[in-house]
C-alpha cells in the first residue's frame, strides 16, 4: 500500500506494485536531437490502481481562480499501468517523441486506445536542470527536479517541458534554487503553477497489502504471450521502407496505427503499387477520416475496393480526377462498380483514337497558340500545357494526363 492523502484518494492509499513489478529494464528507441538512433530505458513497468479525477469549476477546468472543486470517482479503482522511464531524454522534443512512440506501442498491443484526451494515457513528466561551470564544464550541481501534470497531448507535452525548462532556467540565473514539487500545467495560459510538494519514497510508508494474495506468472504464461504478439511498429516501419520502397515520411504516417497499416498492405495485395497506395491512404482516405472524425479500422470503403481503384489508375484505365469521384461515391456507401458508373468511368477508359480526335479538334480551335509554339515562343512549355488542359476539360477529367501529353506531342510533331 503507498499511503498518501489527497481529496481523489478518499481511503488515503493506493495499492501499487513496488518490490516485484511486472517487468523491469527494457527499452525505446527514439530519433535523438542529433538525428541519431537514440535508446531510452524503460526502468519498470507495474500495476496500480487508478485515483479519482479532479474537476474545477473555473474556465477551462483550471485550477486556478476555482471556487470550488468535484471529484469523479467513477475510474477510482481501475487497474492502471504505469511505465517508468530513466532520464534519458535531453529536450522536449525527445520527450514528445518518446510519448508518442509509447503510444504507437500499447496501441498495436490492444492495450489501450493511447487517448490522451480522454486520460486513456497520461504522461508526469519530471524534469531538472544541471548547473555548469562555463569555463571547465564541471558539473556544479544538479536542481531539484519538478513533475508536471495535467497535460492531454504530445504537443502539450512538448510545450509544458519548453515553459518549465526555461521557469527553471531564470530562477537559477537568479540564484534560487527549483523546488522538489508537482506542478499542474495550463494549457491555455501556457504556463505550469505549484499544486503541491512533493514526497520522498519515506513519505508513502509502503507496506504489503494484507488482502491481495501472490499473483504466479509462469514462464508458460510468459512464452503463450510472446507469442501472441503482433508485428512492433518499428519493425513494420523497417519492412516496409524495405519491402514496398516508401519514403521515411509516408512509412511513419502509415505505421501510426496497426488498422491503418494493415489496410495499406490490403490495398496493395488487391493490386495497388506501393507508392501511388500510399499517396491515396495519406491524402483521400486521411481527408474521409478527418471529416467524419473515423478512427481507421472504421472506415467505410473497403481496402479490396480501394485497391481495385487504384490499381486502375495504374493501368492508366482511369485518370486521378475520375477515380477521386469514384472513391468520394464509395466513401458514401456505394459498391465500386457502381461508383465507377455513377461517375461516367468505363473501365477501358477513353480510346486513343477518341482522345487523338479531341486533341486535334483543341489544335485546330487554337491556331495562335499553335503558331507561338511554332515560332519558338514556348520554350517554358505553357502553351503546351495549356492545350493539355483544354483536352482535359473538354474530357472532363477522365482521360490520362500522361496519354494526353503524349499524343499532344505526337500530333504537334507532325504539324510544326
Amino acid at each position: 500500500r503507498k499511503n498518501y492523502f489527497y481529496p481523489d484518494l478518499p481511503k488515503a492509499y493506493q495499492i501499487s506494485q513496488y518490490d516485484l513489478p511486472l517487468a523491469e529494464g527494457g527499452e525505446i528507441v527514439i530519433t535523438g536531437d542529433d538525428g541519431a538512433p537514440k535508446r531510452i530505458r524503460i526502468t519498470r513497468l507495474h500495476l496500480e490502481e487508478d485515483a479519482g479525477k479532479l474537476v474545477h469549476s473555473a474556465a477551462d477546468g483550471r485550477l486556478e481562480g476555482a471556487e470550488r472543486s468535484f471529484v469523479d470517482y467513477n475510474r477510482g479503482g481501475v487497474p492502471l499501468a504505469e511505465i517508468v522511464s530513466e532520464p534519458d531524454m535531453s529536450s522536449p522534443r525527445e520527450a514528445r517523441e518518446y510519448v508518442q512512440t509509447l503510444r504507437r506501442l500499447v496501441r498495436y498491443l490492444g492495450v489501450s486506445d493511447g487517448d490522451m484526451e480522454k486520460g486513456s494515457l497520461r504522461v508526469d513528466a519530471n524534469i531538472s536542470l544541471k548547473k555548469v561551470d562555463g569555463a571547465t564544464g564541471d558539473l556544479l550541481f544538479w536542481g531539484e527536479r519538478s513533475e508536471v501534470k495535467n497535460m492531454n497531448s504530445l504537443r502539450a507535452v512538448e510545450r509544458a517541458l519548453a515553459y518549465e525548462i526555461e521557469r527553471q532556467r531564470i530562477l537559477m540565473e537568479r540564484g534560487g534554487t527549483p523546488e522538489r514539487e508537482t506542478r499542474h500545467w495550463n494549457d491555455g495560459a501556457g504556463v505550469t503553477t505549484a499544486m503541491r510538494s512533493k514526497e520522498a519514497a519515506n513519505d508513502y510508508r509502503y507496506f504489503p497489502d494484507p488482502d491481495l494474495p501472490p499473483m504466479l506468472v509462469t514462464e508458460a504464461m510468459e512464452e503463450r504471450e510472446r507469442r501472441a504478439l503482433p508485428e512492433m511498429p518499428w519493425k513494420k516501419a523497417e519492412r516496409f521502407t524495405e519491402q514496398y520502397g516508401l519514403p521515411a515520411a509516408d512509412v511513419e504516417v502509415l505505421v501510426e496505427s496497426l488498422p491503418l497499416a494493415d489496410y495499406f498492405e490490403a490495398c496493395v495485395a488487391a493490386g495497388a503499387s506501393p507508392l501511388r497506395a500510399s499517396n491515396w491512404v495519406r491524402v483521400e482516405v486521411f481527408r474521409v477520416m478527418n471529416e467524419r472524425k473515423l478512427p481507421a479500422d472504421a472506415f467505410p470503403v473497403a481496402a479490396l475496393s480501394l485497391g481495385r481503384l487504384v490499381a486502375m489508375v495504374d493501368e492508366k484505365k482511369l485518370s486521378t480526377t475520375v477515380a477521386r469521384e469514384v472513391f468520394d461515391a464509395m466513401a458514401g456507401g456505394k459498391s465500386l462498380d457502381e461508383a465507377l458508373k455513377g461517375a461516367g468511368a468505363a473501365q477501358g477508359g477513353i480510346a486513343s483514337e477518341a482522345l487523338e480526335g479531341i486533341i486535334r479538334a483543341v489544335v485546330a480551335q487554337n491556331p495562335d497558340v499553335l503558331d507561338e509554339i511554332r515560332s519558338g515562343k514556348d520554350g517554358s512549355g505553357k502553351k503546351r500545357k495549356f492545350l493539355t488542359g483544354l483536352v482535359m476539360k473538354e474530357t472532363r477529367g477522365q482521360a490520362d494526363g500522361k496519354q494526353v501529353q503524349a499524343i499532344l506531342d505526337s500530333v504537334l510533331g507532325e504539324l510544326l
